[in-house]
C-alpha cells in the first residue's frame, strides 16, 4: 500500500451511516485541486455538542439514534464555520482558521510554491486575499494569513495525545470544490509513519505519528479539519491510501491526518518566528533515491547531494555513497530510510552502514534537525 496526496457524502450520509451502525456501519473524509464549485452558506455556530441530549429517557426506541443525530448537527454548526476553502495556482484545498489575527493552517502541499492565496469562508461571500507566512514541507504543514483583518471563527484544537482507536470523528473540508462538506468515520489507528511522494516542487517526506481514519480522503479535503464529537480539531486530513493492485486507485476507508498536537506546535513556531525553529525531527541532510541491483531489487539509498554543515557532511558522507542501514535497521528504499529517521530525534548518535566504491563501511552520525 502506498499513499498519495489526494487529500462526498454530506451530513445526511454520515448520519445514515451511523444510524445503520447503531441498529445492527460508518464511513467518512480529505485532498486538493479541482474546479471551484458553487458555495452554499453555512449557518453560524449557535450551539455546542453539550447543548443536545444524548438520547430519550428510559431507553425508548430511537432515543440513541436521535441523540446522536442532534450531536452531529451541533458539531457541524459549531465547527464548520472554522473551515475555509483555499484557492492557489495549483488548484483547491482546505484550511482551518487558527486565531483571530487571521492565521489559517493547512498542508504545505496545498499551497505548494504559491505566495498568495484566496480564502473563501464556509459561510460564503467574496474570497479574501491572503499570503503564505511559511511552509514546513518535512511535516507537510503551512500557515497563511489574511492580508486584512476579518472576523473569522477560530477552531478549537484538542489534545490528540488522548485519542482512542474507535473514536468517532467528522471530516470537514472542500472535496472536489464542494464547499463545506462533512463526512464521518472513526479513528482506525494512531502512531502511523507514512511516506508522502514529491508534489509540485516539494520533496517527498515521511510523517510520523499520523492518525489513520476510516473517513474517506478526496481531492480538495487536504488541510481541512478532522474533529471529535466535542467539535474540537484533532487532526488535519492529508493523505489517502492507494492500492497498487488496483491501478493505484484510492483504497476505501484508509486515510491519514496530522495530529493536532503536531499542528499547533509547528503553527505556533511559524507564527512567532516566521519559520520552524524546533521541529523535533531528525535529519541527515542528504537527498537521494532508491538504488536497485541488476534484478531490480532495492539495495539502498544512493546519495545525490549532501547539505553543507549537515549531520551527513560532518560524518564524511558524500555523493555516490549508498546508505544501506541506520542503527541496525535496513534502509533498502528512500521510504524505508525516512521511516527509520522519523523515529529518531535530533542529537542522537547512530551507526550507519554505507557502500562506497563497492565496499561496506560503518560511520557514526550525530543526527541533525530537519
Amino acid at each position: 500500500m502506498r499513499s498519495q496526496r489526494v487529500p462526498t457524502a454530506t451530513v445526511r450520509a454520515a448520519l445514515l451511516a451511523m444510524l445503520a451502525m447503531l441498529g445492527l456501519v460508518a464511513a467518512g473524509c480529505s485532498g486538493d485541486g479541482s474546479p471551484e464549485a458553487e458555495d452554499h452558506p453555512t449557518p453560524s455556530a449557535t450551539a455546542s455538542t453539550r447543548d443536545q441530549p444524548g438520547g430519550q429517557p428510559g431507553g425508548q426506541p430511537g432515543g440513541q439514534a436521535e441523540g446522536l443525530q442532534r450531536e452531529y448537527e451541533a458539531v457541524v454548526r459549531h465547527t464548520l464555520t472554522s473551515v475555509v476553502q483555499l484557492t492557489v495556482s495549483g488548484g483547491l484545498g482546505s484550511g482551518v482558521v487558527y486565531d483571530k489575527a487571521g492565521h489559517i493552517v493547512t498542508n504545505a502541499h496545498v499551497v505548494g510554491q504559491s505566495k498568495s492565496v484566496r480564502v473563501r469562508p464556509a459561510t460564503g461571500g467574496t474570497p479574501l486575499a491572503a499570503h503564505v507566512v511559511a511552509t514546513y514541507p518535512p511535516g507537510d504543514l503551512a500557515v497563511v494569513k489574511l492580508d486584512r483583518r476579518r472576523t473569522l471563527n477560530p477552531a478549537e484544537f484538542a489534545d490528540s495525545g488522548k485519542l482512542q482507536v474507535g473514536q468517532i470523528v467528522l471530516a470537514m473540508g472542500n472535496p472536489l470544490g464542494l464547499s463545506g462538506s462533512v463526512t464521518n468515520g472513526i479513528v482506525s489507528a494512531v502512531g502511523r509513519s507514512i511516506p508522502e511522494p514529491a508534489h509540485e516542487g516539494l520533496p517527498g517526506t515521511t510523517i510520523g505519528n499520523m492518525i489513520q481514519t476510516s473517513a474517506p480522503i478526496n481531492p480538495g479535503n487536504s488541510g481541512g479539519a478532522l474533529v471529535d464529537l466535542s467539535g474540537a480539531v484533532i487532526g488535519i486530513p492529508t493523505l489517502a491510501a492507494t492500492d497498487p493492485q488496483a491501478s493505484n486507485s484510492a483504497a476505501p476507508g484508509i486515510g491519514f491526518a496530522i495530529p493536532s498536537n503536531t499542528v499547533t506546535r509547528i503553527a505556533d513556531q511559524i507564527i512567532e518566528h516566521g519559520r520552524v525553529v524546533d521541529s523535533g525531527r531528525a535529519a541527515l541532510g542528504v537527498t537521494g533515491s532508491t538504488v536497485t541491483d541488476a534484478g531490480g531489487t532495492p539495495e539502498g539509498v544512493g546519495v545525490e547531494s549532501v547539505k553543507a554543515g549537515s549531520a551527513a557532511a560532518r560524518a564524511g558522507i558524500r555523493p555516490g555513497d549508498v546508505i544501506t542501514a541506520v542503527g541496525g535497521a535496513k534502509t533498502p528504499t528512500s521510504a524505508a530510510l525516512g521511516e527509520v529517521l522519523v523515529k529518531r530525534r535530533p542529537g542522537q548518535v547512530v551507526t550507519m552502514t554505507i557502500v562506497r566504491d563497492g565496499s561496506a563501511h560503518r560511520v557514526e552520525v550525530k543526527l541533525g534537525q530537519g
